[in-house]
């Protein structure tokens, strides 16, 4: 479609499209970066990988096992978020020792309300679910809520959603934010555990190499 003059790819996504095809077929297939800013973040559970002998008989697992595996293979992972993630989803990170350790990079700013998923810099999803099993996961027809977005490959959306991202991420949010003195651990380093800000993740050239969403990443890595 055309957007603002540019010509781009827009996949509207709704309830169980979440899991399908933001899950399964564009954060799973991550090579270089996933972004994840969420309000709320609970422990959810996945199929298993395929070719997995968990696959073969059925079973669920913790995203957190899809997300070790990408750490393992170099992805950057970094989610921001605003509540206490839920017991559940702590005492499983507790059981995933490289996630526990750094692979997976948290923050948590209580302003926080918006729901984007960035994938290598190429893959972008704005919309209502939460990183939960009501809102992300493959939860049963009557049990998961009822959830909207829009997927797409736009480049200026993607850069103006990864510079809000990083804003945020990096303190740079912090000195005018007129909610500071009731802030857990300011990101700005007041306080907080804040580091210097990383370059976003590098993009496909515009116009060139496009196909329908959701495709796979690039094949080579760039950014941060």
């Amino acid at each position: 479609m055309s957007l603002g003059g540019r010509r781009v790819e827009l996949r509207l996504l709704r309830d169980r499209a979440h899991y399908d095809v933001l899950v399964q077929r564009v954060l799973a297939s991550a090579r270089v970066s996933v972004w994840i800013a969420t309000a709320n973040v609970k422990e959810l559970r996945v199929e298993a990988p395929v070719g997995s002998r968990a696959r073969a008989r059925g079973r669920y697992v913790s995203l957190l096992d899809v997300l070790r595996g990408l750490a393992q293979s170099g992805v950057e992972l970094r989610l921001l978020h605003a509540g206490v993630p839920s017991r559940a989803f702590r005492e499983e990170l507790a059981r995933h020792e490289e996630l526990f350790a750094g692979g997976l990079a948290m923050r948590r700013c209580p302003r926080v309300h918006l729901k984007m998923i960035a994938v290598d810099g190429a893959a972008l999803y704005l919309g209502s679910a939460n990183l939960t099993g009501a809102g992300l996961g493959a939860k049963g027809e009557g049990r998961r809520n009822f959830e909207a977005g829009i997927l797409t490959d736009d480049d200026v959306l993607l850069d103006e959603m990864q510079e809000a991202f990083d804003r945020i991420w990096s303190g740079r949010e912090c000195k005018g934010c007129r909610v500071r003195d009731v802030c857990p651990a300011p990101l700005d380093g007041s306080g907080g555990f804040a580091t210097p800000s990383a370059k976003a993740p590098a993009k496909k050239a515009a116009g060139k190499g496009r196909s329908r969403l959701p495709r796979g990443p690039r094949s080579s890595k760039g950014g941060a």
